[in-house]
């Protein structure tokens, strides 16, 4: 039986939240993954990568494995995390842990000049997304295009619910953890951008899942 640690837990405990998107209203930080999965029951993960790191110490060789995880809801809601640990599994589950508390409201839109209608499944504009030497750049695609981006990027945008979308990628983009997390930080970019009410009307802008 789950026992809050947090206000917030407590709220959500005693029915007082009934939604993600309540609990974010709340401005209480989100610090126990029960509170997700009470929340958003239908999350799903992605291992994208699990590495055996190796080094030689004093008392012998030591190996660690760094494993890079995606969450999402296919909806409007994803998160990432890479954890370090001694063990796979447990390893893993600490990655998957560590997403969900690092969920994000995924912005969509239609901007695309091929295709002006709705629902706006792609992003609403240009954004680029950094991680070491790594760019990712999201351009708006039409509906029916698909995610014509790489497997890694590919994989955190179909749980983020983005199913069309152009892509540029420069630097190092054979290293799994940067294109992931590139990707990843172009989406949150999405949510710095200040848009016009009008500008959400037109590219069919909606943050979240659809309720």
């Amino acid at each position: 039986m789950w026992e809050p640690r947090t206000r917030l837990g407590r709220m959500v405990r005693e029915g007082k939240i009934l939604t993600y998107e309540e609990a974010l209203e709340t401005g209480y930080p989100i610090r126990e993954v029960e509170v997700v999965d009470a929340l958003l029951p239908d999350l799903t993960d992605d291992v994208l990568g699990v590495n055996m790191i190796q080094r030689m110490t004093d008392s012998g060789r030591r190996v660690r494995f760094n494993v890079l995880c995606v969450v999402g809801n296919g909806d409007g809601y994803v998160g990432l995390a890479v954890c370090k640990g001694k063990e796979v599994s447990s390893t893993i589950k600490k990655a998957i842990d560590s997403a969900k508390l690092n969920l994000i409201p995924v912005m969509r839109g239609n901007g695309s000049w091929e295709s002006s209608e709705g629902p706006g499944n792609s992003v609403p504009f240009k954004v680029t997304g950094r991680s070491g030497s790594t760019r990712i750049t999201l351009l708006p695609a039409p509906s029916g295009k698909g995610l014509v981006i790489g497997d890694y990027g590919r994989r955190v945008l179909t749980l983020a619910g983005i199913t069309d979308v152009w892509s540029r990628s420069k630097g190092q983009t054979r290293s799994t953890i940067n294109f992931a997390k590139a990707t990843f930080n172009a989406l949150e970019e999405l949510n710095k951008t200040r848009i016009h009410d009008s500008d959400r009307d037109r590219l069919h802008m909606k943050s979240g899942r659809e309720l």
